[in-house]
């Protein structure tokens, strides 16, 4: 089980889209609780660019491993 996601990252939708164009990404992270509407462009990103997607039960629990105090829809680990 993941605890805290290390390495560099970005927390949000608008913030993992823009890394994801960037091609700095390794692997996304997506609240399953998350409104769907605005995840349909990370996950086409995700699909195009062949990237690891992972899958965390809620919003409050991917903010807690990203280190925030709110909850996150998505989030993303950068390469290095």
């Amino acid at each position: 089980m993941v605890y805290r996601l290390e390495g560099n990252k970005v927390v949000g939708v608008k913030q993992t889209i823009k890394a994801i164009k960037n091609g700095v990404v390794k692997t996304v992270y997506i609240a399953k609780d998350a409104d769907n509407k605005l995840l349909q462009s990370v996950k086409v990103l995700v699909d195009e660019n062949s990237l690891e997607l992972v899958y965390i039960n809620t919003m409050k629990e991917l903010g807690k491993l990203c280190g925030i105090d709110v909850g996150a829809a998505t989030a993303a680990i950068l390469k290095e």
